[in-house]
């Protein structure tokens, strides 16, 4: 499998770093990353301050040219009726997209003490691993420590692993 990462905005290189290693370590896929886009304007809700998450998926899907491929953005995003989301994606498609805006904070909510920039990475990586796996297949995961499991707030993207359970595994595998 091959994953053209699409920069949507100003993604930092360590950024782009972080989710190629998870998608090679996890997937062992292929990665390559796409020319920087700018965000859409279509996309933007001036009400909301924030971007259509399915717009970027959009713009990923014309953009890429991997078997799968996932946009990348420092802008908030929502979906439908969600205040927000770190990222979203279709079942079995081709593209996906995450947003690191929401995945910054200065704490993984004393769960350890390691850095702000250690729990930033470790939030982008599990991010990206899990939108990519539903445009595999896999569905929300009720196992609370496989990265498939829904995750609404940063404390739950925490707790869970970067790596897929099991049963998650044996589906794609």
């Amino acid at each position: 499998m091959r994953v053209d990462i699409v920069p949507v905005g100003d993604v930092p290189a360590a950024v782009k770093r972080e989710a190629s290693t998870a998608l090679r370590n996890v997937y062992e896929a292929e990665v390559s990353i796409a020319s920087s886009q700018d965000p859409p304007e279509s996309a933007y809700d001036a009400g909301r301050s924030q971007y259509r998450a399915d717009a970027l998926i959009d713009l990923a899907s014309r953009v890429g040219t991997g078997s799968k491929n996932l946009a990348i953005t420092p802008e908030d995003l929502f979906y439908r009726r969600r205040n927000y989301v770190f990222g979203l994606a279709y079942l079995d498609g081709n593209a996906s997209v995450i947003s690191t805006y929401r995945l910054h904070t200065s704490s993984d909510g004393g769960f350890s003490e390691r850095s702000e920039r250690a729990i930033f990475a470790d939030r982008v990586r599990k991010e990206v691993v899990h939108e990519i796996g539903h445009t595999l297949g896999l569905e929300h995961c009720d196992n609370n420590r496989c990265v498939m499991n829904f995750s609404p707030t940063v404390r739950e993207v925490d707790r869970k692993e970067q790596y897929l359970c099991g049963s998650c595994q044996r589906f794609l595998f």
